[in-house]
Order: structure tokens, then C-alpha cells, then sequence
């Protein structure tokens, strides 16, 4: 077993995941090295953090071992969600004690191109029970807390995932995005968080669709280079998806090395529910405003025109309509209906609305949802991109949303800080998270950069643009490794 040392810990924390890939092709570090490093750091720091909910090691020093050197990330450690991807031999419990002994028989076909890119998986991140919570804080494994301050959220549902990448346990992790899941956590823990396109990354074989084209899959990391990477490595669709946007021939790895020139960009400072912006997250958009026109581009002011609350509740209740018909379809392999003891209240409050809403009405709403999606694609189509707040406010004290609340709209009305983020759910534009403020006593704001359809390609190509201008790479949290 390799021997970890702390002048190799600092060299670990100090690289990206394109970094530490390189290292391990130069010979100077093997991938075995590497992952018991990782292990260390996340031995380490989850006492603090609770980051890391099931650890895997014996699993990813087997795939170590054995790891493809050609692969973008070889050797480069890594960690699952513990939510939808299956991972042979890892259950993915949802954080939920229904799930919580469900079988992982095989690998999905994202985990499957996760390995062929040469990343080591080492265990599962803490979720927030089903990942409906813009926090992480479930009653089965208890919160996570944020590497920046541990009395704030580091967000949800990809709580888990931020902190550990934030913390620099693993220089990315696996990410999903319902309603704002992989650019929430990354605003509040300081990383890039990129919900590319509708149908950019296939569900297969398990699924073929999820909440209508509603819930994306990625990552969370700490650079624009290894996120566009991530995207070569797990893209694409498999015949009979239903959603196919068109790529880059050259990829976007390539793509976000190219130039971003004369763009036209819309900036966006009011909530499109009329609801307030902290003064923090509205000067993180200002300021990233001001700093893309130094960068030669056209800003212009333009107010997001479409009934948030209605799109938010009609949203709402089509994702309750299909929880109750996953817990229904997971039955014959739990082997027994679920009951209200096995989940949180707020989720069986959202099984049993499901349960109430009739097939007529959910298919008005799936039709609903699909006409708001049109209008909002259609008012953005004469920018290049579209600058938005992230979140309305900086991160957020632990219990301020509360999966134990048995009112489900009450509940969802909460969910006002994050108004910027299912309109490109709904709508399939590809939206991304950067680490643009930091608030005077320390913790992160993001701002969020939106495409148009199937265009992640000059979302990074901006987002690199903004990296080398006001770099955020140097900036650690208190808690970390290599510090």
C-alpha cells in the first residue's frame, strides 16, 4: 500500500482532476498512490464534514489498479452521488430507509463512461432524502456541512458532492440537477457547476426519461477545463432517447479553449416571481456584468417575462406525479409497498399528492410545462448567453427547508431562493454556476451563466474567459486538504 505523506496530500489538493491525470501519465504518481491519498483526506475530513455516506475502497483500489491509461481522468479519484446512478455492487440509497438495501446489480451506462475515463470512484456523497432539498440535511445520515462555514448548507441535492470537491477530498464528483441540484451546491461551496442540455447524457439502461426531461446528470469541480472534460467523457445519447441536441464536432473540451469574442449577453437582476435579491447575489451578477464588458462583450438588461409561481406549481405538482410512480415501480424490488414510517414527511406528502392527481390533469400539466418552456426559450433566443443571479441569497443556515414539514405547497414555497434555477430545467437550456463573489465574512456566491439550446459550448468558452480573469482556484476553505 502506498505510503501518504503530507507533502504529497498538498500536491494532491493543489491539482485539478486534468492535473492530476497528467501527473499520473508523467510517472511521477500512480493511480494507487492516489486513491489511498483520497482516502486519507476523506478519512480525514468527513468527521467534519459528512460529505462521504458509504465508502467503497476496496471497489475503487480494485479499479485503480487496473485503470485505463488513455482515459481524459486516469486515476483520478472520484465520488458517486448516492442518488440514481447505479454502480455495481453500491447500492444508492436516496438517503432514504426504504432504499436503503436495494441492490446495485450493474452499472448504468453513465457509470460505465465514468470508469472509461480512467476515474476511480471511492464511495457515495450525501443526499438530501429523494433530493428534493436545495440542502443537505437528511434524517438518515445527517447534515453535511459546508467546507466555507459549518453553520450554513453547502446546498442541495449535490450537497454532498460540493463539499467533498470544495474540501478537495476528489477534484470532482458526480452531480444531478432537478430543480437546481448541481448549480445550488455549487454556488454555496465555490465550484463550477454546469446542467448541460436536455438529452445531453443518457439515463440508460434504467430510464429513458426522468420529470419529463426535467433532471440532468454531471459533476461538480473545481475548473471550467475539467468540467468541459467530464462533459467528452459522459456525453451522448443511446438509440431511442428521446431528446438528441446536436454536439460539437470538436468537443467541448476544445470548445472551451476557443476565444469568446463580441457576445451579445443578457443580464438579468430582477426574480421573475418579484421576490427580493440579496444585495450580495446582486452584486455578484453586476460585478461578473461589468467584468464580461471589460472582456469586449454587450450587456443589456432584460427581465425574465413568465409567470414563475404558476410554472413552479404545475412543476411542482408533475414531479410529485412522478415520485409517487417511482416508489410504485421500486415496489416489486423492495418487496413490499412503502409506508409513511420508511420516508421523510415531506416525501410521503409528495407520494400522496401524486397519488392524487388524475391522468388528465397531468397530462394539461406536462403541456403546460412544455408551453412555458417555449416562451422562455423563445424571449432568450437574441442573446449568446443570459447572466442571471444564482440564488436570491447567500447560503443559508441549516433547517430552512425542512423535509419534515407535512405541507407539501408550503413547503415548495421555500423554494423561492432558487427561482433562478427550474426554468432551465423545464425548458432544457443548458445553465451553468460560477464562483464569482465571495461575501465579506467568507462564504461564496455564485452567478449563473444560460445557453441556448444544446450550446454549453459558449458557456464554457465564456465561463474560461471569466476564470482567467478572476481566478478562484486559490481560494480554499477553511476546511480542506493540504492546508
Amino acid at each position: 500500500m502506498a505510503i501518504v505523506t503530507e507533502a504529497l496530500i498538498r500536491d494532491y489538493a493543489a491539482r485539478d482532476g486534468l492535473g492530476l491525470a497528467e501527473w499520473v501519465r508523467s510517472g511521477a504518481v500512480s493511480a494507487a498512490e492516489l486513491a489511498e491519498t483520497a482516502i486519507t483526506v476523506i478519512d480525514r475530513l468527513n468527521p467534519q464534514l459528512n460529505a462521504v455516506t458509504r465508502k467503497a475502497y476496496d471497489i475503487g483500489r480494485d479499479l485503480a489498479a487496473r485503470v485505463p491509461a488513455d482515459g481524459p481522468f486516469a486515476g483520478v479519484p472520484f465520488l458517486m452521488k448516492d442518488l440514481a446512478s447505479q454502480w455495481q455492487g453500491v447500492p444508492a440509497t436516496w438517503s432514504c430507509p426504504y432504499f436503503k438495501d436495494l441492490p446495485a446489480p450493474s452499472d448504468s451506462e453513465m457509470t460505465r463512461r465514468i470508469k472509461r475515463a480512467g476515474l476511480v470512484p471511492l464511495g457515495r456523497t450525501n443526499v438530501p432524502e429523494g433530493g428534493w432539498c436545495i440542502s443537505t440535511e437528511p434524517k438518515l445520515y445527517g447534515r453535511t456541512h459546508n467546507p466555507w462555514r459549518e453553520d450554513v448548507t453547502p446546498g442541495g441535492s449535490s450537497g454532498g458532492s460540493a463539499a467533498a470537491v470544495a474540501a478537495r477530498m476528489v477534484p470532482l464528483a458526480e452531480a444531478s440537477d432537478g430543480a437546481g441540484s448541481i448549480r445550488v451546491p455549487a454556488a454555496n461551496c465555490g465550484l463550477v457547476g454546469l446542467k448541460p442540455s436536455r438529452g445531453r447524457i443518457t439515463f440508460a439502461p434504467d430510464a429513458v426519461d426522468i420529470w419529463y426531461g426535467g433532471v440532468y446528470m454531471l459533476c461538480v469541480s473545481r475548473t471550467v477545463r475539467d468540467t468541459a472534460a467530464y462533459l467528452d467523457a459522459v456525453a451522448g445519447g443511446t438509440p431511442g432517447d428521446p431528446y438528441t441536441p446536436q454536439s460539437p464536432a470538436e468537443g467541448w473540451a476544445a470548445a472551451a479553449r476557443q476565444p469568446a469574442r463580441g457576445l451579445r449577453i443578457g443580464l438579468v437582476t430582477r426574480a421573475p416571481d418579484g421576490g427580493p435579491i440579496h444585495p450580495e447575489n446582486l452584486a455578484a451578477v453586476r460585478g461578473t456584468a461589468k467584468l464580461l464588458e471589460s472582456l469586449g462583450h454587450a450587456v443589456e438588461e432584460h427581465d425574465l417575462d413568465f409567470d414563475a409561481r404558476r410554472a413552479w406549481a404545475v412543476y411542482t405538482n408533475m414531479l410529485a406525479v412522478e415520485t409517487a410512480a417511482m416508489f410504485a415501480a421500486l415496489e416489486p424490488l423492495v418487496g413490499r409497498p412503502v409506508t409513511p414510517a420508511e420516508v421523510e414527511p415531506l416525501t410521503w406528502a409528495a407520494i400522496e399528492r401524486g397519488r392524487s392527481i388524475g391522468g388528465i390533469r397531468h397530462a394539461n400539466d406536462v403541456e403546460a410545462l412544455r408551453q412555458f418552456a417555449r416562451g422562455l426559450i423563445g424571449q432568450l433566443l437574441p442573446f449568446d448567453a443570459v447572466l442571471t443571479p444564482t440564488l436570491t441569497q447567500p447560503p443559508r443556515p441549516f433547517g430552512h427547508w425542512d423535509m419534515s414539514m407535512t405541507d407539501y405547497d408550503a413547503y415548495n414555497a421555500l423554494w423561492s431562493d432558487a427561482v433562478f434555477m427550474f426554468p432551465f430545467n423545464l425548458s432544457g437550456l443548458p445553465a451553468m454556476s460560477l464562483p464569482m463573489h465571495w461575501t465579506p465574512d467568507g462564504l461564496p456566491v455564485g452567478v449563473q451563466l444560460v445557453g441556448r439550446t444544446g450550446d454549453e459550448a459558449t458557456l464554457l468558452r465564456l465561463a474560461t474567459q471569466l476564470e482567467a480573469a478572476q481566478p478562484w482556484i486559490g481560494r480554499w476553505p477553511p476546511v480542506c486538504a493540504g492546508t
